[in-house]
């Protein structure tokens, strides 16, 4: 049964990794000759001059998106699924807040363009006309923040979805006896809600950082990375150099270094949350 879903994920995860690996160590360009160099775009990634303001841009870009991709999506679970009793209200809700999900991106950050437009039609711009203040170039004097916000308002709707799911299977008994102890609504939240979704909230704390850490199509049609790299991540900063400028083994180099990362964070993660512990079976006192 598992059959097909190896065969995917071979094809389309094990053996593209396996030729960044080894494309990250030749010199490819736009002439397609395998001429292995060693470390040499590793060493020219070293004292690549925007490779620090690009690595910096990428903490700061999954850093924040991942706070609110997390927090943020947790908080609207809570709020549809445990604050809001009635169901079908909670169902409207997160349903209207997956239409971005599933509308195509072109689309969705249209309304973004629009929602930033530097001129006096642009919705911030049009609010600031209330105070008779000036309109301002977002997308230029604030491209970073601009990406986090469009990236984290659609990032949030998959968090919501996961955890309201798992909130929605904790028994009702333990919200029940929680009430009748005198436990306050942090306390329920603390005590019950949290340490009964810690599955789904590793799970979904590690899927959107590798998300975030390798997407960049919502960033390279808000900002194209700009102005001057301000926006630009790694992942973004691959995809210049490969298919822009036809570097294919120094944008492979950047891709292996994503890899590695994804790795390392992964593992991380699986310590903090404790991965080990919630594998092993459970012990009745």
């Amino acid at each position: 049964m598992l059959g097909p879903f190896f065969l995917l994920i071979t094809l389309f995860f094990f053996i593209p990794v396996l030729l960044i690996a080894i494309l990250a160590f030749t010199g490819m360009d736009s002439a397609m000759r395998w001429e292995f160099n060693g470390l040499l775009n590793f060493k020219k990634l070293i004292s690549d001059p925007n490779i620090w303001l690009v690595l910096k841009n990428t903490i700061v870009y999954v850093g924040f998106t991942l706070l609110i991709n997390v927090f943020f999506g947790l908080a609207l679970g809570i709020l549809t699924t445990y604050f809001i009793q009635k169901d079908s209200v909670g169902l409207i809700f997160r349903t209207i807040w997956m239409l971005p999900r599933i509308s195509p991106p072109v689309v969705y950050i249209l309304l973004w363009l629009w929602f930033f437009d530097p001129s006096e039609y642009g919705v911030l711009n049009s609010l600031r006309a209330l105070f008779d203040m000036a309109p301002a170039e977002w997308l230029i004097s604030h491209p970073m923040e601009a990406i986090i916000v469009a990236n984290g308002f659609i990032g949030a709707s998959f968090g919501m979805i996961i955890f309201s799911s798992a909130i929605k299977s904790i028994p009702q008994d333990l919200f029940q006896a929680a009430r009748v102890d005198g436990a306050s609504q942090w306390s329920i939240i603390k005590d019950i809600i949290i340490p009964s979704i810690r599955w789904p909230l590793m799970f979904v704390t590690i899927w959107q950082f590798l998300s975030l850490l390798t997407s960049y199509e919502y960033i390279i049609l808000l900002t194209k990375g700009g102005p001057l790299f301000e926006s630009e991540v790694l992942a973004l900063y691959s995809y210049h150099k490969a298919f822009q400028n036809f570097e294919f083994g120094y944008g492979s180099a950047v891709s292996l270094v994503l890899v590695i990362l994804a790795l390392l964070f992964t593992f991380i993660m699986w310590r903090w949350f404790g991965l080990k512990k919630m594998l092993g079976s459970s012990r009745i006192e």
